[in-house]
């Protein structure tokens, strides 16, 4: 086959980026400046960890109960107000198709999940800023953003949210 013909239906390219309320705007913005540059649509995830899913929808979309038994919710979820509030400051004026998913459980399964159901190209997240806690939480729990690279066949994109110049030590390095 050629070139591709008029009736063609191509699927939407997609770039998952994943986002968090204490997030700075700069990862969904950069996500958006990949997405105008692939001409795909951006898909902002939000990962609610107290909860777990029972049901996985065609869209990637879930369904979830939370981990607190005494919390009997269940309901198909949705951002946090504030956050997607900041979504569509952060967006707002970009020529760039965007959608929100609300997950739920473990934050890097549930962006990769997100991913291969949707079959998106890259993911894009940003890095913990370098901290001493930030390195201890690292540490325990392993970062979202090297979990993906390493369990995912599509490319992650990290995006530095608080870069250390090399000739200065991270926290968790030895002195």
């Amino acid at each position: 086959m050629t070139a591709a013909q008029p009736n063609d239906r191509r699927q939407t390219a997609r770039i998952v980026v994943g986002v968090d309320t204490g997030q700075p705007d700069a990862v969904v913005q950069q996500a958006a400046v990949f997405a105008e540059h692939f001409g795909a649509e951006l898909v902002c995830a939000w990962v609610d960890t107290g909860r777990y899913v029972i049901e996985e929808h065609p869209d990637g979309s879930v369904t979830s109960l939370s981990f607190d038994p005494d919390v009997v919710d269940l309901a198909d979820e949705a951002l946090p107000p504030r956050l997607a509030a900041r979504l569509a400051a952060a967006l707002e004026g970009r020529p760039v198709a965007w959608s929100t998913r609300a997950l739920a459980g473990d934050p890097a399964l549930a962006i990769g999940t997100l991913a291969d159901t949707l079959g998106a190209a890259m993911i894009v997240v940003g890095t913990r800023e370098s901290s001493v806690r930030a390195g201890l939480q690292a540490f325990f729990s392993g970062s979202i953003a090297v979990r993906l690279a390493h369990r995912q066949h599509r490319p992650v994109v990290m995006i530095p949210l608080a870069p250390v110049p090399f000739e200065q030590r991270l926290p968790w390095e030895p002195a």
